[in-house]
């Protein structure tokens, strides 16, 4: 007869669970090692969950659970674009912090490739699809968002900006890469990527293109002109 797990032993196991297929991706996660790193038999664990795949999408699941949880939290109370957008990138750097394992998990599962990943996408970007294009949708027609780009598209490069922002402190690569665009401390690096990031979306999302006047304006007499190769020779001492 199957033990019954604790719930305390199910989340390690999930918790295990997620670690590995982050590691390893979804074909090369041991779920034997996973068995011993939460104490409990690899019999219990197909006995539990079927099967490796079974037990992926339970360790997917919990993963996005969490996500939606934390999204839901900070988005429940209206606010304007800027406050909202602020809202979530501290929640998704908070995040990203306290469930790395659950970023690279699906880091892992978007890099496997394959008609398995590309099924999931719908289901593992729908929430967040789904919510982003209504509030920019809202924001338009309340006039404080820019009303001549698609929705949808604006909110996929709004989605996109902040894939890249719960990256940040997954794991030791986009670490680094964090630190050599902005250096300073882990601390004031999210601060400096919070406040910059909320002055690019401000005016990238409220600016319509015939309000833009960069490039179009007079040159001020007392702006230096930079032509083509001064500014080829520049890029190519950086």
């Amino acid at each position: 007869m199957l033990k019954k797990l604790t719930e305390e032993k199910l989340e390690a196991l999930l918790e295990a669970g997620v670690e590995e297929f982050a590691l390893h991706g979804p074909a090369g996660a041991n779920m034997r090692a996973i068995a011993e790193r939460s104490g409990i038999s690899v019999g219990a664990l197909y006995k539990y969950y079927g099967d490796k795949d079974g037990f992926f999408r339970a360790c997917l699941d919990r993963s996005l659970e969490a996500l939606d949880q934390t999204l839901a939290e900070v988005t429940a109370e209206p606010a304007g674009f800027k406050e909202y957008a602020g809202r979530i990138i501290r929640a998704l750097l908070r995040f990203s912090r306290d469930h790395a394992g659950y970023v690279r998990l699906y880091c892992a599962l978007a890099a496997s490739g394959g008609e398995e990943a590309a099924g999931l996408a719908g289901e593992i970007e729908g929430v967040t699809a789904r919510l982003y294009a209504r509030t920019i949708a809202a924001g338009q027609a309340a006039g404080d968002l820019r009303r001549d780009m698609d929705p949808g598209l604006l909110a996929f490069f709004f989605d996109s900006l902040l894939m890249m922002v719960q990256f940040a402190g997954c794991c030791g690569y986009y670490r680094e890469r964090f630190r050599l665009y902005c250096g300073g401390t882990p601390e004031d690096r999210e601060a400096r990527l919070e406040a910059e990031l909320l002055k690019f979306l401000e005016s990238a999302f409220t600016f319509e293109e015939a309000e833009i006047v960069h490039g179009a304006r007079e040159r001020s007499p007392s702006a230096p002109a930079v032509c083509e190769e001064g500014y080829h020779d520049l890029c190519a001492g950086l």
